[in-house]
């Protein structure tokens, strides 16, 4: 590379790294986390849980494979900033219909690459997540660091509101449109799946995954989206079978709004959540949760089920955690747990048809182990709502 390194990344400690600059030229400030998959970089990049993040692939080459418009995550919203090793100067893959530069571009999304991730993913984990800045626009090194201190975090931020869609929309689904990709013939069908009724499914959306509605669509349900503020009164007029909570980004303990309301709707609704959805649920029964020093990202954590033994390998994606002895105090079941640091994973509700999982089962991107959740979903409503 004998061109000018033309980016910098700057942390709130005062670390300095330069590395040269692609996709957008942009500055944003955010958190700088690490993701340890290896593929799925466009779903990382398009999923609304890492809008204010920045985000370093531990990956050591990206955009080898291109990018694709059905594999978006989200039309509007994602991750901040990226940060990697090295860029793939081409793409190959019968599916890509642009080059991850030119994908980043569109979406905004500042780059900086030729960094040593290695050693910003061990001061990650070492100091935990932290404020940083990264600008491709060349500003100065003291601007940078300045806009890295300056910026809130995280912590008691409400992000829902930034990411929720604006108003009440149905999810347009067809069956094409939500049948797995993957070799024909080797995936369960719809057919096989023992659906003879569509339930009707309200979902709040606080930055809702695209693949998560394909696999609520493909299982079973007609789905509304709802803004993660809608109050209980709206949704329950609606009259659905069930709710859906989504995943999300910011600090859960900041939507005092979203546990009221879920608090209300658990009481006469049967109820999944994923991932922000699971500490939704945690607050509205009483609960609390707590940041943790740099969060689970990436397509390969262990999980046990406590009910059953059984461990899967899952996605994961988030930064905050259910506090299990605050759970238990209030009567919630601890269903799961995560194998490398013994935090929640999965709960329950002691006595009402709810339940919810901190990790990605839709597995967009990430291993499908934990799919047959959707399908237990299901059968739920269904026991229910005969």
């Amino acid at each position: 590379m004998s061109e000018k390194k033309s980016a910098v990344l700057a942390l709130e400690d005062g670390s300095i790294f330069h590395g040269w600059a692609f996709g957008a030229r942009k500055t944003a400030t955010g958190e700088l986390v690490f993701n340890t998959s290896f593929t799925g970089h466009q779903e990382i990049l398009s999923d609304p849980s890492y809008h204010r993040q920045i985000v370093t692939l531990t990956s050591p080459m990206v955009g080898n494979y291109g990018t694709c418009p059905y594999d978006n995550e989200s039309a509007r919203c994602g991750a901040w900033g990226l940060v990697i090793r090295e860029l793939s100067p081409i793409h190959s893959n019968w599916r890509a219909k642009a080059s991850f530069e030119d994908y980043m571009k569109l979406r905004g999304i500042p780059g900086i690459r030729g960094m040593d991730t290695r050693t910003l993913t061990r001061k990650i984990r070492d100091t935990g997540a932290i404020k940083a800045c990264i600008s491709t626009e060349g500003i100065s090194d003291e601007q940078a660091l300045k806009n890295a201190r300056d910026w809130q975090g995280l912590v008691g931020h409400d992000c829902v509101k930034e990411v929720s869609c604006d108003s009440v929309q149905p999810f347009a689904a067809t069956p094409k449109g939500i049948a797995p990709f993957t070799v024909e013939g080797t995936h369960l069908r719809q057919a096989d799946l023992g659906l003879k009724k569509r339930y009707r499914l309200a979902a709040m959306d606080f930055g809702i995954k695209t693949s998560i509605l394909r696999k609520l669509a493909y299982h079973g349900f007609d789905i509304t989206l709802f803004p993660g503020a809608t109050p209980a009164e709206q949704i329950r007029e609606f009259g659905p079978d069930a709710v859906f909570l989504a995943n999300g980004p910011g600090d859960p303990s900041a939507v005092t709004y979203v546990h009221k309301a879920v608090a209300d709707l658990m009481k006469d609704h049967p109820m999944f959540g994923i991932c922000l959805g699971n500490q939704m649920i945690a607050h509205a029964m009483g609960a609390s949760t707590f940041k943790l020093k740099f969060g689970h990202r990436g397509g390969n954590h262990p999980v046990k089920n406590l009910e059953t033994g059984v461990v899967s390998i899952t996605a994961q994606n988030h930064g905050f955690a259910v506090d299990q002895k605050s759970l238990e105090a209030k009567g919630g079941i601890v269903t799961e747990i995560n194998l490398n640091d013994n935090t929640v994973e999965g709960i329950r509700h002691k006595e009402l048809p709810v339940f919810a999982v901190q990790y990605h089962p839709e597995a967009e991107p990430g291993p499908n182990d934990s799919e047959p959740l959707f399908a237990q979903f299901y059968q739920m409503v269904k026991k229910i709502r005969r």
